[in-house]
């Protein structure tokens, strides 16, 4: 399972220990990611305050076009590329739970040119996978399919950051070895 244990709770910086037991409330659970980054907490800090400006924009005082499906289709769609069980299954729970599509996660982490998704959606992730596997051949002429389905630069930023970050992150769940919740796998696949 995990090559390095997941830090205990009790003993953990006050600020951390809070911001885990607000997700442990909301989900019902803690995600490992969580535990396993915890040993080292100013790492942590540095990861979930650029992860939440990614994910939440509105946190950090931003707007966006990117709605949280389609953030969560990124993730998903570039961590089947890199591998990653975990961040396949629980941003896939989320990435089902978002768009209230139950088959919609299992599609994407397949193939997402054959899922259930607009064309919209199909530019933003052709440009997140030419990010994720070749990034140093973008050139002007990727950015004209997103403008033409109403992306602007700045979504365009986000697009390609939450693809960099989730590259990071993916290799980090890696190599260490993390496991998803079990929870994660039943999670909307359901419709409420």
């Amino acid at each position: 399972m995990n090559r390095y244990p997941p830090a205990d709770l009790n003993s953990l910086p006050a600020d951390i220990k809070a911001k885990i037991l607000e997700v442990q409330q909301k989900a019902g659970f803690v995600p490992n990611v969580f535990l396993t980054l915890a040993r080292r907490p100013a790492e942590w800090r540095a990861f979930f305050a650029y992860h939440d400006a990614l994910m939440e924009p509105a946190s950090a005082g931003r707007t966006s076009n990117l709605s949280k499906g389609d953030r969560e289709m990124i993730v998903t769609a570039t961590s089947t590329v890199n591998q990653c069980l975990y961040c396949v299954v629980a941003h896939g729970a989320l990435l089902r739970i978002y768009e209230k599509k139950p088959l919609l996660a299992d599609q994407v982490a397949v193939n997402y040119r054959k899922a259930d998704i607009t064309p919209r959606q199909r530019a933003m992730l052709d440009f997140s996978m030419k990010v994720c596997q070749r990034s140093h051949e973008i050139d002007d002429g990727d950015f004209e399919p997103l403008h033409r389905h109403g992306f602007d630069d700045e979504d365009i930023w986000d697009i390609a950051a939450i693809t960099a970050f989730f590259g990071l992150s993916n290799r980090m769940a890696s190599f260490s070895g993390m496991r998803p919740n079990e929870q994660f796998y039943l999670m909307g696949r359901t419709p409420r």
